[in-house]
């Protein structure tokens, strides 16, 4: 059996430009940081057709002893959602989520930092 550290560097971390690709995101709205990180601008946001979408938000657990936590559960459930057809994206503002208020304003106050981590869109 591989230990943690053997998976960890197994993994291929995709480029988030072919992430927003599959989305239909243009190159010209990503402001990257790097090959793995963008800044999207506010206005692709359509509030028509987000009224009916759902919203899960992963803000408090107690992580297991192996160190599960936040983003391992959000990243799961969207592994576990796209494996049934549900389109699914993950967006992990930030490690760790002391004040869910602060962070909503963040995001209604600038563009949002999205990171794509071995999740499958």
């Amino acid at each position: 059996m591989k230990s943690d550290i053997e998976i960890a560097q197994s993994i291929k971390i995709k480029p988030v430009a072919e992430i927003a690709q599959r989305l239909n995101i243009s190159q010209d709205d990503l402001h990257m940081y790097g090959k793995y990180m963008a800044k999207l601008p506010l206005k692709l946001i359509d509030e028509s057709k987000i009224k009916n979408k759902k919203l899960v938000l992963v803000t408090a657990i107690t992580p297991t002893p192996a160190g599960e936590g936040k983003t391992t559960t959000s990243i799961g459930l969207a592994e576990g959602l796209n494996k049934i057809g549900v389109n699914t994206a993950v967006v992990l503002r930030e490690p760790h989520l002391s004040d869910q208020y602060s962070v909503l304003k963040a995001v209604l106050r600038e563009a949002v930092i999205l990171r794509f981590c071995l999740c499958k869109i």
